[in-house]
């Protein structure tokens, strides 16, 4: 970040204290006479597993032929299970009955922090809205092979059904 979003002068570095603690060097606005954190986005994702963890629910939207996991933006106010749950409602009409934080990983494409999470939902009766094209349970073994490849959702997956038996 090279210029202020409040007001659009250049930032310049200055030694930043919290608390008596140096930040490091922070960008700062001389003009507003304040520091400038980085600003990015923040979304959940969701590895959606059954009730007894036996299979995963994934998806394919936009029109695209590989299967991902659900995944929506944080709202502005909003606690990232909040978000888990209002998505997994939204996108294939779920209730939520468990979840519990996975990994995060940070998406420079969208400049967005992702916040994945392992969730368990009520049955397995999906519906779809118009964000989401197809659906499909998988077992565990199939999902790790049907899901996009060398993708973050992939990522995300392997390390969930690692955990999987300590959940149960």
């Amino acid at each position: 970040m090279n210029y202020c979003y409040k007001c659009g002068s250049r930032l310049i570095l200055k030694e930043c204290f919290n608390c008596g603690v140096s930040e490091g060097e922070v960008p700062y606005c001389e003009k507003c006479g304040e520091f400038r954190f980085p600003i990015f986005n923040v979304a959940a994702s969701m590895i959606i597993y059954n009730k007894d963890f036996s299979k995963i629910l994934l998806i394919k939207q936009y029109g695209r032929d590989f299967n991902v996991l659900v995944a929506g933006y944080v709202n502005k106010g909003e606690y990232l299970e909040e978000t888990v749950r209002r998505e997994v409602m939204e996108e294939v009409g779920l209730n939520v009955i468990d979840c519990k934080y996975n990994a995060s990983r940070y998406f420079e494409k969208s400049n967005t922090l992702i916040c994945n999470f392992i969730v368990q939902v009520s049955n397995e009766n999906f519906t779809l809205n118009g964000e989401v094209d197809s659906a499909e349970w998988y077992s565990i073994k199939d999902a790790e092979t049907a899901i996009k490849q060398n993708s973050l959702a992939e990522y995300f997956l392997k390390i969930s059904t690692a955990k999987i038996p300590a959940i149960k």
